[in-house]
């Protein structure tokens, strides 16, 4: 594993987690980044989050980007099934 294929989270109480990259995407319209990642003792569950470039994520909060991020994560695993 690359080293840059692995997320590094700090809570809002200092407790620091590492999560798998699984990949990113950009919507060039809104200019906003998101990242789908998932914890390497849990693939089941993956998380999606915008990320910034200083380094920041917030989590994806707004209905018509859930949907969005929804409809990118299908196509994503259908061309894996492809």
């Amino acid at each position: 594993m690359k080293e840059n294929d692995v997320i590094v989270i700090t809570t809002d109480e200092g407790v620091t987690e590492e999560f798998i990259i699984l990949f990113t995407y950009e919507n060039e319209e809104r200019g906003t980044k998101y990242v789908f990642f998932y914890d390497e003792n849990n693939d089941e569950e993956v998380m999606c989050a915008k990320y910034f470039d200083d380094g920041t994520l917030e989590y994806v909060e707004d209905e018509e980007e859930l949907d969005e991020m929804e409809e990118v994560f299908r196509a994503y695993e259908s061309e894996l099934e492809e």
